[in-house]
């Protein structure tokens, strides 16, 4: 043990909150899932728990190995997963699987581990290659024409596979590689005519699904009406969750019902899951709920103190790359809780129940704290690796 605890590296900060998140994350998923039990007659509440547990574990194992990995050696991983990731996302697509009548074509099983959502993995890769590319034209003139292949379709790409199943995670994949295009240095002329291009291909596939419904089953129709609950509140689904998050958010005060004592986590769908946030403040009142939210973004200020310390641009576009998405998620999570927001199906990261979407949180940390380790910061910048060749990245020493 005490050799374990030598061997972590990287930003103190970042451990400690990552670490409270997760064992803080036990008090509301433990009293969340009596919905699972009680209403969807689904396991035991302590079945549920230990299930969370060992995802955790699993998370911080990520942690722990992908944290000593050096900086460098991603840009030739990402070469290697992203033509991975375009078959597992086609894989996935093409299966049509369909829970209830809706199109759900987000999940594969796999043996040991279950359901498996490669969109999570996709936004990871892809934030990493999009890094790659724009540390590599950092001090060149960059053409729209020349960054078409090597940047826009790998892009576009992934959004299309992953849209029609998930249209939640495929416009936040697209803000955020715009975002960091942005911090990048990307010229802001050709962002603007990326983001004209990703309307006109929406409101495409949009017309094209209306005119055949049976290429995606009302998936659209899902969209449509989260909006349209949103804009106009009406008897819905989705305004019935809001509805009910806002009764747990109205009655959890100040300071809250308590540990355990919520009562609209009877009511709420999903409460472990997107609504957590509306049953912790209802537990843990306003305190709780701001005190998570500075945590939050008390992670967001240490991401960029680490981007800003890292010697390299590609250490820095990396870190604000896979680091910026968790807590833009967090926060699109709250702002569903309290109506600001429709219903997106977002989780919390770090505290809400789920598999993958915890295990490519703790993945996009794990590169965060290599990436704050001095030692492997400068072995990144005294590389001498030819970093266009993925297989000699590879065959370097871990």
């Amino acid at each position: 043990m005490k050799t374990f605890f030598q061997n972590i590296r990287g930003d103190k900060a970042i451990w400690a909150v990552v670490a409270l998140l997760a064992l803080f994350s036990f008090l509301p998923v433990y009293s969340a899932s009596s919905n699972l039990v009680y209403v969807v007659g689904s396991g035991t509440t302590f079945g549920h728990l230990l299930r969370h547990a060992m995802l955790l574990v699993l998370g911080f194992g990520i942690i722990y190995g992908v944290h000593r990995i050096p900086t460098h050696f991603f840009k030739g991983l990402s070469l290697i997963a992203l033509p991975v990731i375009l078959v597992l996302l086609g894989f996935t697509l093409a299966q049509g699987t369909t829970i209830d009548g809706a199109n759900a074509s987000r999940w594969i099983s796999i043996p040991l581990v279950g359901g498996f959502q490669p969109s999570n993995l996709a936004a990871v890769v892809l934030m990493i290659y999009v890094a790659r590319y724009l540390s590599k034209v950092r001090d060149k003139k960059v053409s729209f024409k020349e960054s078409i292949v090597p940047l826009w379709l790998p892009v576009f790409v992934v959004i299309v596979l992953i849209l029609p199943a998930n249209f939640s995670t495929a416009a936040i994949i697209f803000t955020m590689v715009l975002l960091l295009c942005f911090l990048g240095g990307y010229p802001i002329k050709y962002l603007l005519g990326i983001v004209g291009t990703g309307v006109i291909c929406l409101a495409f596939f949009v017309l094209t699904a209306k005119a055949a419904p049976g290429l995606f089953p009302n998936r659209v129709d899902t969209w449509m009406s989260r909006i349209e609950s949103f804009s106009n509140p009406g008897n819905s689904d989705a305004n019935y969750q809001i509805e009910r998050a806002k009764i747990a958010i109205a009655t959890g005060g100040i300071v809250g019902k308590g540990a355990g004592k919520s009562i609209q986590k009877n009511f709420l769908p999903q409460s472990s899951s997107d609504f957590i946030y509306a049953i912790i403040v209802e537990e843990y009142g306003l305190i709780g709920g701001i005190v998570l939210m500075l945590f939050y973004l008390f992670l967001l200020f240490r991401i960029t103190v680490v981007a800003n310390a890292n010697p390299t641009i590609f250490g820095k576009l990396l870190v604000l790359g896979v680091g910026i998405p968790i807590i833009f998620q967090a926060l699109i999570n709250m702002a569903v809780a309290v109506e600001l927001f429709p219903v997106t199906g977002q989780n919390l990261p770090l505290v809400s129940r789920g598999g993958t979407s915890s295990w490519m949180t703790c993945l996009a940390i794990g590169i965060i704290l290599g990436a704050s380790n001095r030692e492997q910061a400068v072995e990144s910048k005294k590389s001498t690796i030819d970093e266009t060749n993925p297989l000699e990245i590879l065959s370097g020493q871990l």
